[in-house]
């Protein structure tokens, strides 16, 4: 069976992957960050990935997950994000709490456990951020949505997915009135002063581009 840290190297490289260009190498000084390690740590983690055929590394590049790293690297991401779905479902968790009580969980569960879980929900689609559920055969849907600092003035929009699962940003979020399934109408997109202005219940909120770049939304 892999290793926790193991499982947590191939999802993190997953989820990297999955917001840079098709088969771009994710790179060491990346993971690192993500993972809240030193550069070296990551270089030796990623010589035993290579070496149990998970992932490839190529110094001074990156690496880029096997077929095998990326299967392992879905069932991960289903546990967590079940899990996640769960505890908001089911405890009433809000959605800035259930992503570390999920990394805390998403290891311990047995695969049962997660099939009667999705079965218990109804077999979601999205988890409590919008984010794609992979299915128990490693089927993942093309993720939803566009960056609200893409549309222009004059569109309306609903949100479908949050990129950042920072639970202070979240909670922002929530006190901004854009939690999933929010709908608003985007009066100004000024890129040229990093923000842009929506109109939620008859109120103006505005938000700068780095937090708009997070928030992804569908046309009404």
């Amino acid at each position: 069976m892999p290793s926790l840290t193991v499982e947590n190297y191939v999802k993190t490289i997953a989820l990297i992957a999955d917001r840079d260009p098709p088969d771009a190498a994710v790179a060491t000084g990346e993971l690192a960050q993500a993972m809240g390690v030193s550069p070296g740590t990551v270089t030796a983690m990623l010589k035993t990935l290579s070496e149990a055929s998970l992932a490839t590394y190529t110094p001074y590049e990156g690496a880029r997950l096997t077929d095998a790293g990326r299967r392992l690297a879905l069932m991960v991401i289903r546990r967590h994000r079940l899990l996640e779905l769960f505890l908001a479902r089911t405890l009433e968790m809000s959605w800035d709490e259930v992503h570390e009580e999920a990394e805390h969980m998403e290891h311990a569960v047995s695969e049962r456990l997660v099939d009667r879980i999705e079965r218990f929900l109804g077999h979601p689609e999205v988890d409590p951020h919008g984010d794609p559920i992979p299915t128990a055969d490693g089927a993942l849907n093309p993720p939803r949505g566009i960056p609200l600092s893409r549309c222009g003035p004059g569109a309306t929009f609903r949100v479908v997915r949050v990129t950042d699962q920072d639970p202070a940003f979240l909670r922002y979020l929530t006190e901004c009135g854009l939690a999933l399934g929010a709908e608003g109408l985007l009066r100004e997109n000024r890129p040229e002063a990093g923000a842009v202005v929506c109109r939620l219940d008859g109120r103006d909120v505005a938000l700068g581009a780095a937090a708009a770049d997070k928030l992804l939304v569908e046309p009404r």
